[in-house]
């Protein structure tokens, strides 16, 4: 189910909590799926008041299980005892078995990297947007800046000529 896009913030019943807008700088983007996480309680609280942090997070396939490392949840302020867990431990990511299979082979023979994208939540749950990507040079970088402010300025310039089309066309109907 790879798909690319931006499925978290299409869908008015999904709710951005956090975005790794690092990631889409330093990789290429190949696919994306769309996972569910393992949470204790307490860190689903946090994650609902948006307290997460997905800098420097990445994902990797172990055993035939997918884990997310360094993925930040700050411990929800009033969970005391029990409740509390480590706020950098590895979370367990939600796949199918062909997925997983698929996202094994994909890393060990291209040297592919997992990196989540978003975390949002979806009917209530908890979903991360994990992406099959891989990274940049420091010139590929520069290159992506380069095209970007380029296609940007094309844009505004588009509008701009869109823009004084229309007022000169008013101009010429009132005479």
């Amino acid at each position: 189910m790879a798909k690319t896009g931006k499925r978290a913030a299409a869908d008015p019943q999904n709710r951005l909590v956090a975005q790794n807008r690092r990631a889409r700088h330093d990789y290429d983007i190949l696919e994306t799926h769309e996972a569910g996480i393992v949470l204790a309680g307490s860190e689903v609280k946090s994650l609902r008041e948006g307290k997460v942090q997905l800098r420097d997070s990445f994902a990797r396939v172990q055993g035939g299980e997918v884990w997310m490392y360094g993925v930040h949840v700050p411990p929800y302020l009033y969970a005391n005892g029990f409740g509390s867990v480590d706020p950098d431990r590895r979370r367990k990511l939600l796949l199918h078995n062909r997925e997983i299979n698929q996202l094994a082979i994909r890393t060990s023979q291209d040297s592919l990297t997992l990196v989540p994208l978003s975390i949002y939540l979806k009917d209530g749950r908890a979903k991360v947007d994990l992406a099959l990507a891989r990274g940049r040079k420091i010139y590929d970088k520069r290159h992506a800046l380069a095209a970007r402010d380029a296609d940007l300025e094309a844009r505004r310039a588009r509008s701009a000529a869109t823009r004084d089309d229309g007022v000169s066309r008013r101009r010429d109907s009132r005479i």
